[in-house]
């Protein structure tokens, strides 16, 4: 499923901060997925729909490089893989062995494949870095993924550092890591996520003029007046 070109260029405005609040306020406090780093220091932010992939413990009869050629490999997962998506990946926090490589990564962008979170590792790293793509995880190791992990499916719930993450859930990546908005709230979230972010950018602007922060973040009665008055204006 393709994210609407609307719902992804207004997210694409909003941070991880202000979406965690958002969904805080309505009682979701696991939505920020653990060692999601940018791998790359100043990269762009990512939305798009989830796609996701699993890996579990390595199994020594499984995990064998004839597995890369197998009906369920992660190469047949990227060919399913289609253009927007985030691919989200389960490596159960495993940081020894590197889940993608450069080659891998390298077909998703052809595949215009948006970016990918991952609470596990990559590998080659330079090579990973040169082809372009968006990737936040934990860092890099050498070893291929079979040397501790087997790869079991796509486009089933995993989780990802330590939160639930379903098919065509929408993901939102920036500086401070990946969080993931259920696909039955997106639109409620995204209403209130921009105003949320217009809310604060009016208070950073108070802020600049020299406010005080008692009754004005949160905003009491009269600073919410005086927005509502800033953005009638606005309008």
């Amino acid at each position: 499923m393709t994210l609407d070109s609307h719902v992804a260029e207004a997210l694409s405005g909003v941070s991880t901060a202000t979406l965690t609040t958002v969904l805080l306020k309505r009682g979701l406090r696991n939505i920020w997925m653990r060692g999601t780093a940018p791998l790359r220091p100043g990269q762009p932010r990512r939305v798009g729909r989830a796609f996701t992939l699993r890996f579990v413990p390595a199994r020594e009869d499984l995990a064998t490089p004839a597995s890369w050629s197998a009906p369920k490999s992660t190469r047949t997962a990227i060919e399913a893989m289609p253009a927007g998506c985030i691919a989200v990946v389960d490596a159960m926090g495993f940081a020894d062995a590197g889940i993608f490589g450069d080659i891998l990564c390298a077909r998703m962008v052809r595949r215009g494949v948006a970016g990918l979170v991952t609470d596990g590792v990559v590998r080659d790293l330079a090579g990973v870095l040169a082809t372009g793509l968006v990737v936040w995880c934990r860092g890099a190791a050498a070893p291929p993924a079979v040397a501790g992990l087997t790869f079991v499916d796509w486009q089933q719930p995993i989780g990802c550092g330590g939160v639930a993450v379903f098919p065509d859930d929408v993901v939102v990546a920036d500086g401070d890591g990946a969080v993931v908005i259920p696909q039955a709230l997106v639109d409620a979230v995204l209403a209130e996520s921009v105003e949320q972010e217009r809310l604060e950018g009016w208070i950073m602007g108070e802020v600049a003029r020299g406010a005080a922060l008692p009754g004005l973040y949160p905003p009491n009665a009269e600073a919410k007046a005086r927005y509502e008055a800033w953005a009638k204006g606005q309008k």
